[in-house]
């Protein structure tokens, strides 16, 4: 089911998890033992996320090195067919232009229409870790806007190889990312803002946010959105903290602030429990907040941390 329709007959707020494909080498397993604890909740549908590949150095027997690229964590679509099967419950895979070319990304979007799964976050995604700058694929995308327009395409039968004609139509949900705090490339939030609707009218049906810690930023942006004319739903996406090291490690490659009183009270604390205790009641107020606002659904970053997230959505049902 596609995540529109899920909002649409919705008739309190929905909740979805969003996780990390395990690093190369480990099974399935820790994807079920993962999410295993959360399923109670009935989630209405579970992102996937998708990771580019990294140019490595390996030293070789005689001292010299080899660049080599690798995908750490790899099994994107894999893992969303696991998970339909495994849970009978959606899955959401992120479609990311780095490390990709055009015709690579054609070709995941027609293993996944294969698999009968109607929705992708469509994304920019990162810099390589040894750019400075986003650099697209030879032949890939450079905006996200430009990854959409393919999956808009395909869904009207429209492939790379002019020479197919009346191709199969894909049916896929596309969902967008937007910044509540603007995002780190953006000269202002307008800017941003534009962008976001230009995406939206070119066929995003939905926006999952990025995580914010101040429900006041949410809901401006809300309201930004509809003065824009952004009138499609805007999901906020949640994180807990869980440790003193996110204080500056948050801001830094997420570009968000923190509220005063919740540095404050982390600081306090003297152990990483303590610090998930603080993390977690700051959660479960966000939440309440945002389901009273009526938040079509409350989308949370799991990252390894399921406990903490089944602590929160326990309190909300």
């Amino acid at each position: 089911m596609k995540v529109t329709d899920h909002i649409a007959q919705a008739k309190d707020t929905l909740v979805s998890f969003e996780i990390l494909p395990p690093l190369k080498g480990k099974s399935i397993a820790s994807i079920y033992d993962h999410l295993d604890p959360l399923m109670e909740f009935k989630p209405s549908w579970i992102n996937v996320t998708y990771h580019r590949t990294e140019t490595m150095f390996k030293k070789k027997a005689d001292g010299s090195f080899e660049k080599v690229e690798v995908r750490k964590r790899p099994g994107t679509v894999g893992i969303c067919a696991a998970i339909m099967n495994h849970y009978h419950v959606d899955a959401v895979p992120h479609i990311i232009c780095g490390g990709f070319t055009r015709r690579e990304t054609e070709d995941a979007l027609i293993d996944l229409n294969f698999l009968g799964i109607d929705n992708v976050l469509v994304l920019r995604g990162d810099a390589a870790k040894n750019e400075t700058f986003f650099e697209p694929e030879a032949g890939g995308h450079r905006y996200a806007i430009d990854l959409l327009k393919q999956v808009s395409n395909l869904n009207n039968g429209i492939y790379i190889d002019e020479d197919i004609l009346n191709g199969g139509k894909t049916k896929f949900c596309i969902g967008v990312a937007g910044y509540p705090e603007k995002h780190f490339e953006a000269p202002n939030l307008q800017t941003d803002l534009q962008r976001l609707k230009e995406k939206v009218d070119a066929g995003a049906e939905y926006v999952m946010t990025q995580m914010f810690f101040d429900n006041k930023k949410y809901f401006a942006f809300v309201e930004a959105c509809k003065q824009a004319g952004i009138n499609v739903p805007i999901i906020p996406g949640l994180k807990p903290i869980s440790n003193k090291k996110q204080l500056s490690v948050l801001p830094r490659i997420f570009q968000v602030e923190l509220p005063t009183e919740l540095s404050n009270e982390i600081l306090k604390c003297k152990t990483d429990a303590d610090c998930e205790q603080v993390g977690t009641e700051w959660l479960i107020q966000q939440s309440k907040e945002l389901k009273a606002f009526g938040v079509p659904v409350l989308h949370y970053y799991t990252l390894g941390k399921p406990q903490i997230i089944r602590n929160v959505v326990k309190e909300l049902v």
